[in-house]
């Protein structure tokens, strides 16, 4: 197998000096007269972070270019059930439920009379199914109540129903009404730490620290990238380092292994839906 690097980038050879470009970037020391800049996590400059943060998307934009939600749905509701489903559970455990699922409950209304002992038994693959079946019923009545049985295509609203946080309402609007915004979910939050983008632990902080560093345009697929990133590179336990095609703009390089063979055997280059 090949080593995973983008189209625009150079192997990583233990040995060899890295790029002009490379991180760690020494930036001039700002003058006496120049405005203070907030502090960064790294301690380079605000405007060297933003270059670094987006060299490093232009190469996942590279490595990815196909990257998109590993839920498979067709509707707003569909993809709002499915994201409410996927807590605690792998996107391919929830694939596997969601046809005959969507089948029997077509619309917000079928979910608001659903019988739970029925719904139950259907998601209960997914875990938890006792909570996701009290937020989907939930879910199908405030729909109805509030919505006439549509999904709503605002942030305001969509945090209002039950079972839908801010994590939910940024999936379902990037994908399903295509408003920019960004994801942080587990994979999300611990690339971009490890990227040195931001030092933040708080799912909205992290939000708006990294959405700072892109145009808004880029949120959506921004998101994607890190995440199908973070699922087949950059592991949480042993992230493959040796084999990353960011690693010369990481301050996190070295957590993993660094030789480019062993590097290669941990990549899982596959889908994950």
């Amino acid at each position: 197998m090949g080593r995973i690097v983008g189209a625009s980038s150079d192997p990583v050879i233990p040995g060899l000096p890295p790029r002009e470009d490379a991180y760690p970037v020494t930036m001039p020391r700002d003058t006496p007269d120049a405005p203070a800049q907030e502090p960064t996590p790294t301690g380079e400059s605000r405007t060297a972070l933003v270059r670094r943060a987006r060299k490093m998307y232009r190469e996942l934009s590279e490595l990815y270019p196909d990257a998109h939600a590993e839920l498979n749905f067709t509707t707003p509701l569909e993809l709002l059930v499915a994201t409410i489903l996927s807590a605690q559970c792998t996107d391919k455990r929830v694939n596997q439920v969601t046809p005959a699922l969507f089948a029997r409950y077509p619309d917000a209304e079928a979910y608001a009379s659903a019988v739970r002992e029925e719904l139950e038994e259907m998601i209960r693959p997914t875990g938890f199914f006792r909570a996701k079946t009290n937020s989907l019923i939930g879910l199908g009545q405030a729909l109805c109540e509030r919505h006439g049985g549509e999904v709503p295509g605002n942030l305001a609203d969509l945090v209002k129903l039950p079972g839908v946080g801010r994590k939910t309402a940024n999936v379902l609007l990037g994908n399903a009404f295509d408003v920019p915004g960004i994801t942080v979910d587990t994979h999300f939050g611990r690339l971009v730490r490890r990227f040195g983008w931001t030092t933040e632990e708080d799912p909205v902080k992290v939000e708006h620290a990294v959405g700072a560093l892109f145009p808004r345009k880029d949120w959506t697929m921004l998101s994607h990238r890190v995440v199908w990133h973070g699922r087949r590179v950059c592991h949480a336990r042993r992230p493959a380092c040796g084999a990353c095609a960011v690693a010369r703009w990481c301050p996190s390089f070295g957590e993993g292994p660094t030789d480019p063979e062993t590097a290669e055997k941990l990549l899982r280059m596959r889908s994950f839906a």
